[in-house]
């Protein structure tokens, strides 16, 4: 019966054999929670309901549940995860005594908000106000990848709160995601007390404002609940089903009690409650399975899936060519969207924030448009959306400038590091390079931000060619990559008479590139990479022969291309935070070896000012002329 699909009818049979099963649920829930002392039992039970019935209907099951045409089934209030582990192991995913005994153990999959480790779990997610994004996030990669199914995405009332919630019914509305069911547990109470008396919403209205249909139900009825979704799957917009539902509902000394939202029972509680639901108290039975629990390291790793991506091999910009990083990035993702128009090629989907002219997705989205992805200015969202699209099918691409892409959005990006996404965010306008723009976009931050992130890697490219290669690698690597660049035109790198990072050149993460050779280190990277080349023929001119190394992945740069010049300082170049940038990675890594050599920092030390990039650079003594004085002056 699991499967069958809301195109159907739902029988009396059905309705009982859902009755039975939530009184099962409800138990497991209360048994977790009090196990564990800790949890959410009162939006666990208000939700169960829903999930009961969803699941039972939805073309998702322990057979198709990595199927690519499977239904996706989001839950954004992920601290509802007693309700969502039962709601799974009552229909076959995995044990439920395994939920039970190991909820909110120490090593255990089980965790206090649900993980996308757990088989049926589409998103890990905890952050309120996500899960909405993740949603729209899949069912874009699906109308990109030609995939035919529905997503279901559940959230609390209290998060509704959330500006990003506005950002994805929004979204969802502008492009007709009419495959979009989701559902509110309307309980109308939150951590604080009623919702209404925490914060003002009108949750009805405001998802009608903004284009969805909106069905108020009894989220406790299971025949209303499914004529709900039946009916709404034949509508045109996305649906909102507003489920009215009772807090704890199911156990009387709880019901409507905002303290149980994150409040577990008592031992003496639990009897008590059990009995009412007319279920065995067997707490002991988990107890002694909780302590027999062995930890399994391999069983908190995440797949990522594999792409066939495409793009021009042999391109080049030559000796004769200035053009900015950003116009390689746009050339690049043009190829890579042109490439997967074949059969066999993995689809790609490029997620924008009205910044196509300025980020050059503007091709793609002129002659792909299919491919090319519009979110407004709407970056929470979008970088949300695009990290949920990376496993759904496509590769995905967010670009946007740096203060956006990588500082606005840290804890969206820090749930895509989590949940293993392989999206790959590309930001322009990077560092002093924006200039004009003043300090509010200068983003100073872009390694340091990201070095919190476990699983990020950051390529920050010399030249327009190394910039080309490197989009190019992250698109057919798995994981979530970085590619941060400035807003500036630069010349082409020229080593033996030739573009460096021309023809035959080939992008490795962590590569060092010696530019040129001397007798002691300019360690640098992006837009910087010219100007240390102007420092090195400054020195050159006094008779100081300085090697320019190219860290362009400052944050896993290959130590073995400093050997030779640890003997003297290293001096580290960069428009970045100079305490948090690649001084800070050498640092680190040398200091790991015992012998570090003195490093000589030109960085960024405070917000700059608003002015053409040369005229930043001099005002902050990081223009050439200044640091070759400076770096003459040290050796002295």
């Amino acid at each position: 019966m699991a499967g069958m699909g809301f195109d159907t009818d739902i029988t009396q049979a059905d309705v009982k054999e859902l009755a039975d099963t939530a009184r099962l649920c409800r138990g497991d829930i209360l048994k977790m929670t009090s196990l564990a002392a800790s949890g959410h039992p009162g939006g666990s039970m208000s939700s169960i309901d829903m999930y009961l019935t969803v699941y039972k209907f939805a073309n998702i099951s322990p057979e198709n549940f990595k199927s690519s045409s499977r239904d996706r089934i989001y839950v954004s209030h992920g601290h509802t995860s007693p309700a969502v582990y039962s709601a799974l192991a009552r229909n076959g995913f995995f044990n439920i005594d395994d939920a039970i005994s190991q909820f909110r153990l120490a090593g255990s999959i089980y965790e206090g908000h649900i993980e996308r480790m757990v088989n049926g779990v589409e998103w890990t997610t905890g952050n309120l106000g996500q899960g909405l994004s993740a949603a729209c996030g899949a069912a874009m990669a699906g109308e990109i990848a030609g995939e035919d199914f529905n997503v279901y995405c559940f959230m609390g009332d209290g998060e509704q709160q959330k500006g990003q919630q506005a950002e994805a019914r929004r979204f969802a509305a502008m492009h007709g995601l009419n495959n979009i069911t989701a559902f509110i547990d309307y309980n109308k109470l939150q951590i604080s007390g009623n919702i209404e008396d925490v914060m003002y919403q009108n949750i009805k209205d405001d998802y009608t404002a903004d284009g969805w249909f909106v069905i108020t139900v009894d989220g406790h009825d299971y025949e209303k609940l499914f004529t709900a979704i039946k009916y709404g799957q034949k509508l045109e917009q996305p649906v909102l089903i507003l489920a009215e539902t009772v807090m704890s509902k199911g156990v009387s000394f709880m019901e409507n009690i905002h303290g149980y939202h994150g409040k577990p029972l008592t031992e003496e509680q639990l009897d008590k409650a059990l009995a009412e639901l007319g279920l065995e108290n067997d707490l002991a039975k988990y107890k002694a399975l909780r302590a027999d629990f062995k930890f399994c390291s391999s069983c908190h790793e995440l797949d990522i899936p594999e792409v066939k991506v495409g793009y021009d091999k042999d391109k080049e910009y030559g000796l004769d060519v200035k053009t900015d990083c950003r116009s390689a990035f746009g050339d690049a993702i043009y190829d890579i969207v042109k490439a997967s128009q074949a059969d066999g090629m993995t689809p790609v989907a490029v997620f924008d924030c009205d910044l196509a002219s300025s980020v050059k997705t503007d091709k793609v989205e002129k002659e792909y448009p299919d491919n090319f992805v519009q979110t407004g200015i709407q970056e929470h969202h979008a970088c949300v959306a695009a990290g949920a699209a990376s496993v759904n099918g496509v590769v995905s691409f967010f670009a946007d400038f740096g203060v956006f892409g990588v500082d606005e959005v840290y804890n969206q990006q820090r749930l895509n590091d989590i949940n293993c996404a392989s999206l790959k965010t590309v930001t322009t306008h990077i560092g002093i390079d924006v200039g004009e723009d003043g300090k509010t976009h200068q983003c100073i931050d872009y390694v340091g931000t990201m070095r919190n992130l476990f699983g990020f890697r950051v390529i920050i490219p010399a030249d327009p060619n190394q910039t080309y290669k490197a989009v190019c690698f992250a698109a057919e690597n798995p994981g979530n990559f970085l590619v941060g660049m400035g807003r500036s035109k630069l010349a082409t790198i020229e080593k033996d008479g030739k573009p460096m990072f021309g023809k035959g050149y080939t992008f490795k993460y962590g590569q060092v590139d010696v530019i040129k050779d001397g007798d002691f280190a300019i360690a640098t990277y992006g837009s910087m990479t010219a100007r240390a080349l102007k420092v090195a023929e400054l020195l050159k001119a006094k008779g100081i022969n300085a090697a320019v190394l190219n860290c362009s992945c400052p944050l896993h740069p290959d130590m073995e291309a400093f050997e030779k010049y640890t003997d003297k300082p290293v001096f580290v170049y960069e428009d970045h935070n100079e305490f948090t940038g690649l001084a800070a990675t050498l640092a680190n890594r040398f200091s790991e070896d015992g012998d570090a050599p003195r490093i000589v920092r030109f960085g960024v030390r405070g917000y700059a000012y608003s002015g053409t990039p040369d005229a930043v650079f001099k005002l902050l003594g990081l223009d050439p002329e200044t640091v070759a004085a400076e770096i003459e002056a040290e050796l002295k």
